[in-house]
């Protein structure tokens, strides 16, 4: 005795209305071009996403940077100054003074191409530099000197900008989406 499937017994009945058995070429096409439609809607406001976790991305890894030069000018008890350089886009943090053999802990970074970096403000006085570069001078108590610049600028392609504002105490900078 041999088992027969549902479609057997359709053709093998007459029955003329079997089920069907896939999709039709028209069907494929008609999802095909769904999924083109879609795709060259969502792709410029996918591109315009990604630049902006371009700009977020630095703002972050630049507040980070303070942060770590903050902190290692307390607990080495010594200057730490964190430049940039805009002509290049790139900033950096070193040990106002090092030894023979430089500073082994010295951080050099390059922003996104989408991006640059600037000073804004700098103080009334003689500015703080670093190897003839703008710069932030953290003092071995944490604060920030003086002369050191009062606002950096990060903005991407697009005009869109994150500010690094120094707070009013000069303890460290504020991350905001606009000049105040």
């Amino acid at each position: 005795m041999t088992m027969k499937t549902r479609n057997q017994n359709a053709y093998q009945s007459g029955n003329a209305k079997a089920l069907p058995r896939g999709f039709t070429l028209i069907e494929l096409i008609l999802v095909l071009s769904l999924l083109v439609i879609v795709t060259s809607l969502t792709a410029p406001a996918m591109s315009r996403f990604m630049r902006g976790r371009a700009l977020d991305t630095e703002a972050r890894r630049l507040f980070s940077l303070m942060h770590m030069a903050q902190s290692r000018a307390v607990s080495e008890g010594a200057p730490i100054m964190l430049w940039v350089d805009e002509k290049s886009g790139t900033y950096g943090m070193a040990a106002e003074t090092s030894g023979q053999n430089g500073d082994s802990k010295a951080e050099n970074l390059t922003i996104d191409s989408t991006l640059a970096i600037s000073v804004v403000n700098t103080t009334t006085g003689v500015a703080t530099l670093f190897n003839n570069l703008p710069a932030i001078r953290y003092q071995p108590d944490g604060t920030i000197d003086e002369n050191s610049p009062q606002t950096f600028k990060l903005v991407d392609s697009d005009g869109f900008a994150r500010f690094f504002t120094e707070t009013k105490l000069r303890t460290g900078y504020d991350l905001t989406d606009s000049a105040q």
